[in-house]
């Protein structure tokens, strides 16, 4: 439930995206034609991270929790000072997972083409 009313964060942005790749886009050059792909690229990540943000948030502090550490910067000080040198192959997938999850919204394409 929510107290705003339609459209949504996201059909908001969506529309705004589409308008940009289907009217803008085919109408300006060069420079703000950049841009233009720079910001349609900007509010795609955006979507996605709200459609997935909190799962992603939720099992990165599951992953955190197995490894016994409340934030990025503790798990890498924890490593730098060979604290988890006896569970790296955890380590390792904890961090591949957590790579995952941000490039799903950064660029998922790059995840397909690997």
């Amino acid at each position: 439930m929510s107290l705003h009313d339609a459209p949504t964060m996201q059909q908001l942005i969506a529309a705004v995206r589409e308008w940009m790749e289907g009217d803008l886009l085919s109408a300006v050059s060069g420079r703000l034609q950049f841009h233009a792909r720079v910001a349609i690229n900007v509010l795609a990540m955006v979507e996605r991270e709200l459609d997935v943000g909190d799962e992603q948030d939720r099992r990165h502090e599951q992953r955190l929790a197995v490894l016994g550490v409340a934030d990025d910067q503790e798990l890498a000080a924890a490593i730098r000072a060979g604290h988890m040198d006896d569970r790296l192959e955890l380590v390792r997938e904890a961090v591949w997972a957590s790579v995952r999850d941000k490039v799903a919204v950064a660029n998922p394409k790059y995840l397909h083409d690997a």
